[in-house]
């Protein structure tokens, strides 16, 4: 699997910083960048792009920017995925960013970890939303539901690697075990929660809260004398 991503924002350092960030992960694509909307457009014609961060105020371009630009992608490309990357921090606005169409809104202020999560939450069909928008009942937070409590540590751990970007090689080499064995406990992991196709992982592994804030692996040294208990 991999997410072919577009980034656009009329800040060049944020663009870079990004695909910086971005680069080790070997679920994400990007597939190109853009300043403004009509930079955006001409990039979604050409491009195959499954999510599009993209900023509120882009202003310059001739699809607008803010409400105006996001109700454009949405009639066009009714099955991108579409996060907002903004500075913006008004509930409301952010209310109708949702009713018009967008699946996540982060704020930049967040760590960087957030968007890989929201990338990887988005793509798999779920949403996503900055700490400071979230409530009490926000589906990230129904940690307690009951088909998890049927993995064991290994495969809690294996699976919130694997669904925070970390290839079956690199968790392998990461606790020192065969690339077999992580694969079987993964697949595993997913015979119990009744789940076939690494989508529907995604997607349990966001609502469930195993893909955690930040979407960061742990350390390596304390997740290994962790799985050990469970060899």
């Amino acid at each position: 699997m991999q997410i072919s991503l577009i980034i656009a924002d009329d800040h060049p350092a944020l663009i870079t910083g990004v695909k910086h960030e971005l680069a080790d992960f070997h679920t994400i694509s990007i597939v190109g960048t853009a300043s403004n909307s009509t930079e955006t457009f001409e990039l979604l014609a050409k491009s195959h792009c499954d999510v599009l961060v993209t900023d509120y105020v882009m202003p310059g371009g001739e699809f607008g920017d803010g409400m105006t630009m996001l109700s454009f992608l949405r009639r066009r490309y009714p099955d991108l995925k579409i996060i907002v990357f903004t500075t913006i921090d008004n509930r409301a606005m952010v209310a109708e960013m949702v009713k018009i169409g967008a699946h996540a809104v982060l704020s930049k202020v967040d760590v960087i970890g957030h968007l890989i999560s929201a990338i990887h939450a988005v793509y798999a069909g779920a949403t996503y939303f900055s700490p400071k928008f979230r409530s009490s009942t926000t589906v990230g937070r129904v940690a307690q539901i009951d088909p998890a409590q049927k993995l064991t540590r290994r495969e809690t751990e294996v699976v919130r690697l694997y669904v925070s970007g970390v290839s079956i090689n690199e968790i392998a080499s990461q606790f020192n075990r065969s690339k077999q064995t992580i694969s079987s406990q993964k697949t595993s992991a997913m015979r119990k929660l009744g789940i076939e196709r690494d989508v529907e992982l995604f997607r349990f592994a966001y609502e469930t809260g195993l893909l955690t804030e930040g979407g960061a692996p742990g350390e390596p040294d304390k997740m290994d004398a962790l799985l050990a208990e469970h060899e």
